[in-house]
């Protein structure tokens, strides 16, 4: 044995050390060769020629893992352990198990050389317990060999701070061995990320909870294989633990939550979306827990009801974020139970989602009981209605921010009573919300919300012109406009708008306008010129060049323009590229099919400050051109 261990020719193995590539790339493509033997050199000693058997491993192979285990992690440092562990998939694996604290590094007997060598062990230390180093693994590449060679790569240059694996290799995917090679490599990990890995179940988390202890962010999504096993073990190990995230994870239930609540006491941010077993039980038993640091809660497709509500609202007291989405089982009562148990002070951002007990009762009760919310988004809400909404932004005395989406029970004049009640909204988005119609002419105004900057009403096909002008109205210091897919908005009902706004403009998106013609961009960019940085008419097919002409004559901020699927000729582009905008970045002409090999000269000049250009679908760009430009505008990502 000492003769094998101590034997130093090069006529037998090479020492790999130049082979190695940061995290044992090379040791990754081995497939399905078990050992690294390179050319041998010319023997020495002529003699009869004989024929070898192919299938002779060399005699170190013959050693048990055991043997093995201990030759390897006397090994002096990373690179040398990189090195074994590019001679065989064995080497590799038997190197991802050898946990740090089982290197031996100091081997020498002499007392100088043992104290050098103690010396550099605890510097090695101290950088490896860093952790800095990230690594993500998708699909095909996630296998357990690839984990065991980062194990090994990084061990010895700061340590594995984050990792993420997204699904599974299908013929060879990571499992509990190779999660345990980085549970024993890196024990300065922090962040643990695992999506789609049915293989990895409750030993590989045992280990991460063993030799991991530093972990403060784990996110489990699709892994049916951990139990309350593996997070009770998380829970008793990871004391540092602020996030953790939880979905679809079927045999996860309220045992591991209530062992989260009892343990990580640094716990502020929780999601837990679509888990059967997950009832009021555990999630009551978390949120009272943890009820003094946690922040951030996220609670989506649960079997809880009113009950786990009423807890949120009663302990609730560190909440700033809080969403709530597609809980079948939670009623009205548990909405207004929530608001009126006065815990929620803290609140600033609530989305509710699919919920059937969102009422316009229980609504108005959640406004009045969360007196610091500023961000409010209601989607798919069905039961909400014009009263509830109206109730709801009086009582909310600061809100900033209003979101509806697919709430077809409120109409314009809910929309125009929210504007008017809330006399701090800066931000208000109107989506698919199908009962939005234009009101008659003779409905009164209230009055107008000087705070507002930035409104957005996008697929509405009820919203007319009528609206827009009286939305106009009571806007009248809007920055950012967005109007995409109203079908129905005209020029006559866009110019009071745009007349309306005091402040000035600086980004409009009126994509999927059809009706909307060179009028309207003459009028934008004469009064909003000087303060215009993004202008979108995607889809836009009257708008021709006489708006790019304008467009270059007055906006001398403009730094994103899409004229997409818009009549552009070559004229309009050459007018572009001479008008008095010197830092448009961003320029896209997809499917402008008049736009052609002539305006490359003018392309080229615009080129000098662009960073992005999209040219799909221009069927009259010949590939030689679009070559050309490629070839010119090195600076500039052209899409083609």
């Amino acid at each position: 044995m000492p003769t094998l261990v101590d034997y130093s020719g090069d006529d037998e193995f090479y020492n790999g050390s130049s082979l190695c590539s940061s995290d044992l790339g090379v040791m990754l493509s081995l497939g399905r060769v078990n050992v690294y033997c390179p050319p041998r050199k010319r023997a020495r000693i002529t003699g009869p020629y004989v024929v070898e058997d192919e299938e002779k491993k060399p005699s170190i192979e013959v050693l048990p893992d055991e043997c093995l285990f201990e030759i390897l992690r006397r090994l002096p440092g990373g690179r040398e352990r990189s090195a074994a562990a590019c001679v065989s998939k064995r080497w590799l694996m038997l190197s991802g198990s050898v946990r740090c604290t089982e290197i031996c590094r100091s081997t020498n007997h002499d007392g100088a050389s043992a104290d050098v060598t103690m010396a550099i062990a605890e510097e090695d230390c101290e950088v490896h317990c860093d952790g800095y180093l990230t690594r993500s693994l998708e699909g095909k590449k996630a296998t357990d060999i690839r984990l065991a060679a980062i194990a090994v790569g990084t061990s010895s240059r700061g340590g594995l701070g984050k990792l993420s694996v997204r699904g599974s290799n299908s013929a060879r995917g990571i499992t509990n061995v190779g999660l345990s090679a980085i549970a024993h490599g890196c024990p300065s990990l922090r962040v643990l990320s695992l999506w789609n890995v049915p293989s990895v179940g409750d030993e590989g988390l045992l280990e991460i909870a063993k030799e991991c202890q530093s972990l403060e962010k784990l996110d489990l999504c699709q892994c049916p294989s951990v139990s309350n096993k593996g997070l009770i073990a998380i829970a008793e190990n990871c004391p540092n633990l602020t996030s953790l995230t939880i979905e679809s994870c079927p045999s996860i239930g309220n045992e591991g939550l209530q062992a989260i609540g009892r343990c990580c006491t640094k716990l502020q941010s929780v999601t837990i979306k679509d888990c059967p077993l997950i009832a009021d039980q555990g999630v009551a038993s978390l949120l009272s827990s943890a009820s003094t640091v946690l922040t951030k809660v996220k609670l989506h497709a649960l079997n809880v009801t009113d009950f786990s509500l009423a807890v949120i609202g009663h302990y609730g007291k560190a909440i700033t974020c809080l969403n709530l989405s597609a809980l079948h089982n939670v009623s009205q009562k548990g909405f207004w139970v929530m608001g009126n148990a006065q815990g929620l002070h803290n609140l600033a951002s609530l989305t509710i989602s699919s919920c059937r007990g969102t009422t316009d009762v229980s609504l108005e009760a959640v406004g009045k009981g969360c007196p610091s919310l500023k961000q409010m988004c209601i989607r798919k809400c069905f039961f909400v209605s014009d009263f509830g909404l109206a109730a709801f932004t009086k009582a909310a005395i600061s809100l900033e921010s209003l979101q509806l989406e697919e709430c077809n029970r409120i109409t314009q004049t809910g929309i125009v009573n929210a504007v008017s009640n809330c006399s701090k909204l800066k931000t208000l988005s109107v989506a698919k919300c199908m009962s939005v119609k234009d009101l008659p002419p003779q409905t009164p105004l209230l009055s107008p919300c000087g705070s507002l900057r930035s409104l957005s009403i996008r697929n509405c096909p009820g919203f007319g012109s009528t609206s827009l002008a009286m939305v106009g109205e009571l806007c009248p210091q809007l920055h950012h406009l967005d109007l995409g897919g109203l079908c129905g908005i005209t020029d006559a009902g866009l110019l009071p708008l745009l007349n309306s706004c005091e402040a000035g403009l600086v980004k409009v998106n009126l994509s999927d306008c059809p009706n909307l013609t060179d009028e309207v961009v003459l009028a934008l960019v004469r009064l909003h010129g000087q303060t215009l940085e993004l202008l979108n008419l995607d889809g836009c097919q009257k708008i021709t060049d006489a708006s790019l002409v304008a467009v270059a004559d007055n906006c001398i901020l403009l730094r994103d323009l899409d004229v997409s699927r818009c009549s552009i000729t070559d004229s309009g582009v050459s007018a572009l590229s001479h008008g008095v905008q010197i830092n448009l970045q961003i320029l896209s002409l997809s499917g402008c099919f008049m736009v052609s090999d002539k305006s490359v000269a003018s392309l080229q000049k615009l080129g000098k400050s662009l960073v992005g250009l999209n040219l799909q679908r221009c069927s009259s760009l010949g590939s030689s051109a679009i070559e050309l430009l490629v070839e010119n505008m090195w600076r500039c990502d052209i899409l083609s």
